[in-house]
């Protein structure tokens, strides 16, 4: 020990930290996620994001609002009884941020209760988006909800 000076100090420090930034790349596993864009047209589709904002705030102004619960059987959504078949078309997009593979994107028609199920058998365990869009009067409305699927 009597022969150690600042100079090997210097040198156990910087390879200290080496070895910390070396344990920090090669040991925690977030670097390896997957992360994909939501969308293939993502530019394409930023230039008409005003209609979407406007979409969201009309949904939010509503007094009755569409609902989702889960079940064993799957996803259902409800919408309030003034959505009828005949002034109301509805899409949806269930988005899985980790494996765009598992995303579900489908136009549905409302049963006579004003509602759909998106089936369990579809489904796989995780999070979800879920991004509701209807027509109602020739008026456009989105919500997003955030989902998780066990």
């Amino acid at each position: 020990m009597k022969n150690f000076s600042w100079g090997h100090g210097v040198v156990i420090a910087l390879l200290a930290f080496i070895v910390f930034i070396l344990s920090m790349m090669f040991l925690f596993p977030n670097g390896q996620k997957n992360s994909e864009m939501v969308t293939d047209n993502y530019y394409e589709e930023e230039l008409q994001y005003q209609d979407v904002i406007d979409s969201k705030k009309r949904a939010d102004e509503l007094t009755e609002k569409p609902t989702f619960s889960q079940d064993t059987n799957g996803i259902k959504i409800t919408f309030p009884k003034d959505n009828t078949h005949s002034n109301t078309t509805v899409k949806f997009v269930l988005n899985r941020t980790d494996d765009q593979n598992l995303d579900i994107k489908k136009s549905v028609d409302l049963d006579a209760n004003q509602s759909f199920i998106i089936p369990a058998q579809v489904l796989k365990m995780g999070n979800y988006t879920l991004r509701l869009s209807w027509t109602k009067d020739k008026t456009d409305y989105r919500m997003d909800y955030d989902v998780i699927w066990k």
